[in-house]
């Protein structure tokens, strides 16, 4: 459609209608319940529609609903449709993940496992590759996301969900689109061109000034369990008529009209759809076509042109006007308020259990991933069979992926979809922990018994005997020394490795049970690799430390006497830890390399809610509304102190009074003494927290507050998705200050003043705010009920009685210091030894076993690189862009068995430019020596983030800025022949690998 100036001289509008479905994967309804009910049937009368008029377009989103239709439902017909149209461009693939992924919650790595995982799917089955987003429903939008997209291959981004008042400044002034520069240090080489919706956001507007049904949505609502009979759904809007014509198109051309003044150009993005739409495409577009053709037969009168159109098609047409953008920084769009007292922060902690669940199946898959690659790359004529081993590795690919869904790790689904999500991960995690224990046998050659799988299970599942091995795997690929811990069921205890040694380890009572101990054994191994460790009931005199366990009476917090002091001390190499002993809280913390004492104390508060909409707003599985400052939770604390040579726990049980039964809290600090020989730098510089919290009592928020006399002028950072640090000033708000200065933390958070500096790391997502100075305090838990009609219908409300677990390392110093330690710590949490038991039986394992069963340390990187990504992926397209499309359009895509002989590696490189003076220089890389224990390497692809594309054949367009006034593609990086890369500050850098003999 060309643009034709009209009579007045004013160029007249052109509409892009989107028609589009969003559907949630899990939400409200399980993902078979969605199927059941109407997704099935979206992607079924689609495809049906669209081959019945030339004109009509439509646009796809979440591949998990696609790709189970496309495996289970599409016939021949219809896939050979779906073909037509992508080739058409009338079908169009945005984003092309398995989910539209949460933005605030989740970890870079498994927003770019779930991409990869659609990617690969939409790759080898169609030759296609997705080149814009559509985030149109996340609950806020943070800065890591663009990046993400940029580095993905995408032209454009798009995204709706920000700060209200926000968006109708930016509204106001034409400021909705801009180019975004996520990463200050990736800047322009990885900016993206952002569309910010209006505030009708992603659904047509459906009041219609002529009728009391809504408009647009012709095929009604989505009814369930099952799909009505007669095809009668509720409040389907009036047809399009002769009568109603006229006005239908009027309120369509006001509503563009309208939504055209927010923005620069005379496009206009008009979405057609919402959420669960199109199940019946036929009457949806049947209507739709009418209106059109009347709006462009009048559109002298109207003053607009309307079309079809994909997102892709819109995005066209902006980019051609080649106007000059604004740039905006690496700032994101967290957290996200709908109105004043609406602050969705409360999600940020919404169903903890589930949040540390999808973050221990996603470091699980990291492990199985990188274990599975090297034995295939070392066994090549194995027992496993790699087929099996490739499905057990993507059930939890795939329940990883699905989980990122911004109604899923979120916490913001009902209770029955929570069970759903938890049983795809339980299932998955199970498979991968077969596979592993699997492999291990198989290299051991250990006896192919029936119950080979037995003897070898996880710590949830019991205790093991007396004698027996351990095997711990280290999935990083830097060396470690940690502990990891074991539960035994006595006292007398010795451990050795391999060779007959004895090892460094320390048994104590158990803080969860009365009948078993825990047995701390020190593991050091080198970078993905895996070591064995027995464990014998005492034999001679090499017993393990046992540590000594000295109570403390309970003390009455509110009546301490101030005037004498008494402080017990706790010391490793690296800190004194003093504990106040009239109310046996801690007192302060002395780093002693620099001799600098920081007060600090930690207590536990309860922010009330509200549940009675009649009262005032209330705090939900999204929102936080707290109606009074926090209020401390005990009035009395008990201590005990576990004294041991390798660690000291500290047991502090925080009661309601002096005299209650109970604990509803408790904090287990632990401090590590690592002995002459180890390299102990990482455990002694971290104060390990586990926290116990819960049940709580209904409508209360409950937060860990450490107050610190660092004077931080109430400045906090937090992590973006575990990618990049983000600055939190505290804003004063007139309404509703407490919440809109919650933020998430998905790894990192700190306070620092001029010297020094306190990190918290943490092992799943949290809301963390500092509402004073000196203080920061992290929302552990939230157990909520109120009455919104509208939660109530769903069963959104978020009645949590559980008791939850999470685990945070501390670490104080120097801000130098912590620059240092702080990346590789957070990765070390993450990424804690897989840790597997096996019984003695010495038929199924020989004794020895050199640490190198995996071989060596196949990779090692230096501190500021992180392996991302060691995979098979298994995926049977080309490499080669013409031949994949070439043996899609022939029909002739690679059938039957996956492809092993392709391995995925991603390097990331975890400094910003200027954050450290070594850490941050680019690192040179030989990939040949680097994979050398695995195979000789043969040859080298460098491809975009998620495979898909060659960055050689890479060209994203270029939006032009005053940065940069002209106009065209940017380039990826390319690699040199030899294969050598630098790699540099903040960049993640894919690759396939193929080696010799695969």
């Amino acid at each position: 459609l060309s643009l034709l100036p009209r009579a007045d001289g004013r160029e007249e509008l052109r509409a892009f209608v989107v028609a589009h479905s969003h559907m949630d994967v899990g939400w409200v309804y399980t993902v078979q319940e969605s199927m059941h009910a109407y997704a099935a049937n979206v992607y079924t009368s689609v495809v049906e529609e669209l081959m019945k008029g030339k004109q009509r377009k439509f646009i796809a989103v979440e591949q998990e609903f696609f790709r189970l239709w496309w495996d289970a439902i599409a016939t021949d017909k219809h896939k050979q449709h779906v073909h037509q149209l992508l080739q058409e461009g009338r079908l169009e693939f945005v984003i092309g993940g398995q989910v539209m992924h949460d933005e605030a919650v989740t970890l870079i790595d498994d927003q770019i496992l779930q991409l990869t995982e659609g990617h690969g799917f939409l790759y080898e089955t169609f030759g296609i590759r997705p080149q814009f987003s559509w985030h149109v429903d996340p609950f806020g939008a943070s800065a890591t996301t663009p990046t993400l997209f940029a580095l993905a291959g995408f032209d454009a981004h798009l995204i709706s969900r920000i700060d209200y008042d926000l968006k109708a400044d930016m509204q106001k002034n034409k400021k909705l689109q801009f180019v975004w520069q996520g990463s200050t240090s990736l800047s322009e080489r990885q900016e993206i061109f952002t569309h910010v919706m209006d505030q009708y956001s992603y659904c047509t507007p459906s009041q219609l000034p002529f009728s009391n049904r809504s408009g647009f949505f012709w095929n009604g609502f989505a009814v369930f369990p099952d799909p009505p009979k007669d095809g009668v759904y509720p409040n389907m809007s009036l047809p399009v008529t002769d009568a109603n014509i006229h006005l239908y198109a009027q309120t369509m051309v006001e509503n563009m009209k309208e939504r055209a003044a927010w923005f620069r150009t005379s496009d206009v993005l008009w979405p057609w759809g919402c959420d669960k739409q199109f199940f019946n495409a036929s009457i949806q577009y049947f209507n739709m076509d009418l209106l059109l053709d009347y709006i462009n037969k009048h559109s002298d009168e109207f003053g607009v042109t309307v079309q079809y159109a994909t997102v892709g098609d819109y995005f066209q047409a902006v980019y051609s006007r080649n106007l000059t953008w604004e740039i905006r920084d690496s700032q994101d769009f967290l957290p996200y308020s709908t109105e004043p007292f609406q602050a969705w922060t409360g999600f940020y902690t919404s169903r903890s259990t589930l949040k540390g669940i999808a973050r221990r199946a996603s470091s699980l898959l990291y492990a199985g991933e990188s274990f599975f690659t090297q034995y295939v790359q070392k066994h090549p004529t194995s027992s496993v069979c790699k087929c099996e081993a490739l499905k057990q590795l993507q059930s939890l690919r795939w329940a990883v992926s699905e989980v990122q869904h911004h109604d899923g790790i979120t916490g913001t689904e009902s209770p029955k979809v929570k069970d759903m999500y938890m049983n795809h991960l339980m299932y998955g995690m199970f498979n991968v922990k077969k596979l592993m224990a699997s492999i291990i046998f198989d290299m051991n050659n250990a006896k192919k018994n029936g119950d080979v799988y037995s003897s070898i299970y996880s710590k949830d599942s019991g205790i093991p005997g007396v004698d027996q091995y351990v095997v711990v795997y280290n999935p990083l690929a830097w060396n470690i020394t940690t502990f990891v811990t074991v539960p035994v069921s006595h006292l007398g205890m010795s451990v050795y490795d391999e060779l007959g040694h004895s090892v460094p380890a320390q048994v104590q009572s158990s803080t969860e049970s009365h009948s078993t101990y825990d047995l701390y054994i020190l593991v050091a191994i080198s970078g993905l690799s895996y070591r064995k460790y027995n464990v014998k009931p005492l034999t001679g005199k090499q017993s393990v430390f046992v540590g000594r366990s000295i109570k403390y009476k309970r003390k009455d917090t509110t009546h301490a006497d101030q005037q004498n002091q008494q402080l017990l001390p706790v010391v490793n190499n690296c800190y004194e830890v003093l504990f106040d002993q009239n109310t046996n809280l801690m007192h302060s913390i002395t780093e002693r390399e620099t001799n600098q004492t920081v007060q600090l104390t930690q207590e536990f508060f309860e922010y009330h809610v509200n549940g009675d909409v009649k009262k005032g707003p209330i705090s939900d599985n999204y929102l936080f509304a707290p109606n009074a400052s926090a209020v401390p939770v005990s009035k009395a604390v008990e201590l005990e102190v576990v004294f041991g040579s390798l660690m000291t726990e500290i047991r502090q049980y925080f009661y309601s009074n002096v005299t209650a039964q109970d604990y509803v809290y408790a904090i287990f600090t632990r401090m590590y003494t690592v002995p002459e020989g180890y390299d102990g730098k990482l455990l002694c510089r971290r104060i390990e927290q586990e926290y116990r919290v819960g049940p709580l009592e209904l409508n209360r928020e409950a937060v860990l507050r450490t107050s610190t006399n660092l004077n931080t002028r109430q400045l906090l950072y937090t992590d973006s998705n575990g990618y990049q640090i983000q600055k939190r000033p505290f804003k004063a708000y007139v309404n509703n200050t407490v919440a809109r200065n919650y933020y998430p933390m998905v790894q990192t958070a700190y306070i620092e003043d001029d010297t020094t500096r306190l990190m918290l790391l943490a092992e799943r997502a949290h809301g963390v705010s500092s509402q004073e100075n000196g203080q920061v305090e992290v929302m552990l838990h939230r157990r909520l009920w109120n009455n919104l009609e509208w939660d109530l219908n769903y069963n959104l409300t978020l009645n949590d009685s559980s008791v939850v677990h999470p685990v945070m390392w501390l670490i104080l110093g120097p801000k130098a210091v912590t620059n240092v330690l702080y990346q590789t710590s957070r990765l070390a949490l993450e990424h804690r030894p897989v840790v597997m038991f096996g019984a003695g039986d010495k038929t199924k394992l020989p004794g020895q076993l050199q640490q190198n069963s995996v071989h060596g340390s196949p990779v090692t990187l230096p501190p500021n690189l992180h392996l991302q990504t060691l995979s098979i992926p298994g995926w049977r397209y080309s490499s080669s862009h013409e031949e994949q499309v070439h043996s899609v359009r022939m029909g002739k895509q690679k059938q039957g068995d996956a492809d092993f002989s392709r391995v995925l590696l991603r390097i990331r490189h975890l400094y910003e430019v200027g954050e450290d003076p070594v850490l941050s220089q680019p690192v040179m890389l030989n990939l040949k020596s680097l994979l050398k224990e695995l195979g000789s390497v043969m040859l080298v692809e460098e491809r975009s983030l998620t495979g898909i594309w060659d960055v050689n054949t890479l060209k994203r367009w270029k939006w032009k800025t005053a940065q940069y006034p002209s106009k065209g593609y940017s380039k990826g990086t390319a690699t040199s022949e030899n294969c050598t890369v630098t790699v540099h500050p903040k960049e993640i850098r894919t690759f396939f690998v193929y080696f010799q003999g695969q």
